[in-house]
């Protein structure tokens, strides 16, 4: 069946299935983004405002430091590599952890994706210099045969 379509038809093809995955990779990271998730053991001290008030997030997810983690300054940076700092209503500010850093993740998928273009050009290149290099030596080969038969 695949060797029926045509190169124009195996483009489009490919180019759909690569726009699906894209889209189902921004509506994935759209709905598995929750950031009410919580887990009381991540929590720098141990208090009851999280499990009764409401928060705020006042730092975004971020990298601990060298420092704190060296230091063990901040409980967090202990267990997990990662910390945002909340603010209940009560005015009392925790620091929890968190499983990633958004922008983190995204540099990595971009630097994944540019990677994966340089390869894929790369191949293209090399593809049409060999497929070149094979025609002049089948276009040779027939010359020399056309000048033996002569």
């Amino acid at each position: 069946m695949i060797e029926s379509c045509t190169k124009k038809r195996m483009l489009i093809g490919i180019t759909l299935l690569g726009g699906l995955t894209v889209l189902v990779l921004i509506v994935e990271s759209h709905w598995t983004d929750n950031p009410n998730k919580l887990y009381l053991e991540n929590f720098e001290n141990t208090t009851t405002c999280i499990s009764v008030e409401e928060y705020e997030i006042t730092s975004e997810c971020h990298p601990c430091t060298a420092f704190e983690i060296a230091s063990k300054s901040i409980d967090v940076c202990i267990h997990a590599r990662y910390k945002e700092v909340l603010k209940c209503k009560s005015g009392e500010i925790i620091t929890r952890s968190c499983d990633r850093v958004a922008w983190l993740e995204e540099r990595a998928f971009w630097k994944f994706q540019a990677l994966t273009f340089a390869l894929a050009f790369s191949s293209c290149i090399s593809v049409y210099w060999r497929e070149n290099i094979l025609r002049q030596r089948i276009i040779r080969k027939v010359a020399r045969q056309l000048r033996a038969s002569a």
